[in-house]
């Protein structure tokens, strides 16, 4: 079968992590972290925050763009995190 055709294996949501790139005093980023919080506790999912003040490679890449959630690494929303489109992301279903 072809690489294309087949599916890749489900990660289990609890081997999963969101990291929440934001800074303090963003209410965007409060609203993001609830969301997150929520769908990462009931999936067991791993949660990181990073701060964009803290680190300027961070700030140079999103700061336009806070709240940022990555999924493993890779960038899945900003400014605003859809609790179903997370769950999906987490979940591949």
């Amino acid at each position: 079968m072809s690489p294309l055709l087949r599916r890749g294996a489900r990660k289990d949501p609890a081997d999963r992590t969101v990291t929440l790139i934001g800074k303090p005093g963003c209410h965007l980023c409060d609203d993001a972290r609830a969301v997150i919080e929520k769908v990462a506790g009931e999936l067991g999912s791993r949660v990181e925050e990073r701060d964009i003040t803290q680190d300027e490679e961070l700030y140079r890449k999103y700061w336009e763009q806070i709240p940022v959630v990555l999924v493993d690494g890779e960038q899945h929303d900003f400014w605003r995190v859809d609790e179903q489109r997370l769950r999906t992301a987490l979940t591949g279903r």
